[in-house]
């Protein structure tokens, strides 16, 4: 007999929403995050795109009203690493860092993303020490300093309107010649006086001694290289799926690593779905995360139903 009906792996908005209709669907539902309730929605300084949310809550705010609906309904929340995921006939068994095993009759999978290193020299030496992937938690300590943002989408656009904030010194650098952004996003951030756009632009090293001092950039027109003192480089060039739970069972992925699912957000393995940033040809928002969420829920319900 198993534990659970439905195990959630990982408290995103797409996790959040999960455990919020499955719990009203009459399962017990357990929710398993690692690390912070809210995943990726923790750093939206203001959500400002979410239908009906006028007042622009942060995304912990946000984030906290999902989980508080959800215990709401009866969902079980749990803080744990999950090391393994097996399925033997209809049972999953969900295997967490401290040895314990939890079982469930169905899983959705939405551990959502990691963000993507340059892999360049002085990356990984100065996380931490001027190197970050989040604004809204490491902008405070860099006021009045001279920022250098990387990326060319949403995140890099939103973070580095929110470090203006905190210096008039933002350096927003993108390899291409355009902006991916949303053209809203884009033209805000071109009209923002703290912010100095370099397009064509990358970064070969990041060099300082305790902490970040300068960057080295590349002029990807000219190859030309130049030296720039800076205090911190905050890094936006996207995410990676962490999808290695799924991969253990032999579930479909895309080149990049992340999950394919039919409409239903199941899998190619009965009983596992998948929501949020993790499934492939997703719109990367928190409001098509919630609704992969409700989605899975709805459908993991339904065969949990066929097998009882």
């Amino acid at each position: 007999m198993s534990d659970f009906d439905l195990i959630i792996i990982g408290a995103g908005p797409a996790g959040l929403t999960a455990a919020q209709y499955g719990a009203r669907a009459a399962l017990k539902v357990l929710v398993i995050e690692q690390l912070s309730i809210g995943g990726q929605a923790l750093v939206i300084d203001a959500l400002e795109n979410y239908p009906g949310n006028i007042t622009q809550k942060s995304g912990f705010e946000f984030a906290m009203d999902l989980h508080n609906q959800a215990e709401t309904f009866g969902a079980a929340f749990t803080t744990g690493e999950v090391v393994s995921l097996a399925k033997e006939n209809n049972s999953f068994a969900v295997k967490l860092a401290d040895g314990s095993v939890k079982n469930a009759l169905a899983v959705i999978l939405a551990a959502g993303s990691k963000p993507r290193m340059l892999g360049v020299p002085g990356e990984s030496e100065f996380s931490g020490k001027g190197v970050s992937y989040c604004a809204t938690c490491d902008g405070p300590f860099f006021r009045n300093k001279k920022i250098f943002v990387v990326g060319g989408g949403d995140a890099a656009c939103d973070e580095a309107r929110f470090l203006s904030k905190l210096t008039t010194k933002v350096v927003l650098i993108h390899r291409r010649d355009a902006f991916r952004a949303q053209k809203s996003l884009v033209q805000r951030t071109l009209e923002n006086p703290n912010i100095e756009v370099r397009y064509n632009t990358t970064i070969k090293e990041i060099k300082g001694e305790a902490k970040v001092k300068s960057v080295l950039l590349i002029d990807t027109l000219t190859g030309a290289e130049y030296e720039e003192e800076a205090d911190a480089v905050f890094i936006f060039a996207g995410t990676v799926a962490q999808s290695k739970l799924a991969a253990q069972l032999n579930a479909d992925l895309d080149e990049s690593g992340c999950i394919i699912t039919d409409h239903k957000m199941a899998t190619n393995i009965k009983g596992f779905y998948a929501a949020g940033d993790i499934r492939s040809g997703t719109f990367r928002q928190v409001v098509t995360a919630a609704g992969d969420g409700a989605t899975a829920a709805h459908n993991a319900a339904g065969y949990i139903d066929e097998l009882k």
